[in-house]
């Protein structure tokens, strides 16, 4: 009987520290308010790549005309640029700030320019057919 009540009782110690070892894990996601930039992982590096991605897939799906895409990707480039800048001598708060700015306005006007019907030259709005 001693034996059960000890295998128990060492499962369920180990099933409640479980949940509290997982839920300290780190995804990445920092809201602090370095929001991840000097830790390694850069911040601005990995949402340059995710918005580059969303330009593509605009792409791909006939919401961003080449026009649109070729502004986009040159403000993202220009701001990428801007960040290396910021970086050589480390970021401070308003350095940041405006990054995630400029990486903010980027991502709204992604998002505007693939939902704004402008489907090319040559395409009707409603069914995205050629007329």
């Amino acid at each position: 009987m001693k034996k059960i009540l000890l295998s128990i009782a060492a499962v369920s110690a180990i099933a409640a520290a479980v949940p509290a070892v997982a839920s300290a894990q780190d995804y990445g996601y920092d809201r602090g308010p370095d929001r991840g930039y000097d830790r390694g992982y850069g911040y601005g590096g990995d949402r340059v790549a995710r918005l580059d991605d969303r330009i593509d897939r605009g792409i791909r799906s006939g919401g961003l005309t080449r026009n649109e895409a070729w502004r986009l990707k040159g403000e993202l480039r220009d701001t990428a640029r801007l960040e290396a800048r910021y970086r050589r001598d480390g970021l401070n708060r308003w350095e940041r700030e405006d990054l995630d700015r400029r990486f903010d306005r980027i991502s709204a006007q992604i998002r505007y320019e693939r939902h704004d019907r402008d489907y090319g030259y040559g395409r009707d709005y409603r069914d995205g057919r050629r007329y």
